[in-house]
């Protein structure tokens, strides 16, 4: 996929659902045009897990290909990523199946919420997404006052 060709503008908007006991959950409409036909499944930061386009997680693997081997914490960041991965491919429903190591990673049980992250969805357990999204006004100055010191301008 090639955003700048197809309108890609980013994946947002907050979306509630449920997973059911197999472990399916249903992909947004929204979400689906710019996922394309497979896309990748991860882990990802903060206990949730990443939904990315082919695109991006070929951008995304071709950084982390740039680091070291050898150094300890570079293989760690690289295996935590990539060995748990999946592609994806939506069923006639529009849902996706999580594997249940992906499941116990993110504590996924009923109630999630996926969230569109610009390049990215983002799937979190909906009790994790509210205590990671629980900032006040006096939070949300801290961090932009720390992204000011690293030289990030909104």
């Amino acid at each position: 996929m090639n955003e700048a060709n197809t309108g890609f503008d980013g994946f947002i908007g907050q979306y509630n659902h449920t997973i059911d006991s197999k472990g399916r959950v249903i992909i947004p409409l929204k979400y689906r045009e710019d996922l394309g036909e497979k896309f990748i499944l991860s882990k990802g930061l903060d206990g949730c897990l990443w939904i990315q386009p082919l695109s991006q997680w070929q951008e995304f693997t071709a950084r982390l290909r740039e680091l070291s081997n050898i150094d300890r914490e570079s293989r760690q960041f690289k295996r935590f990523f990539v060995s748990g991965a999946v592609e994806c491919e939506l069923d006639r429903q529009g849902r996706i199946l999580i594997p249940g190591p992906l499941r116990r990673y993110a504590e996924l049980e009923k109630d999630i919420v996926l969230a569109g992250m610009d390049t990215r969805v983002e799937i979190w357990s909906e009790s994790k997404w509210d205590d990671e999204n629980s900032f006040t006004d006096t939070n949300m100055d801290q961090v932009a006052a720390h992204l000011s010191e690293l030289g990030v301008r909104i």
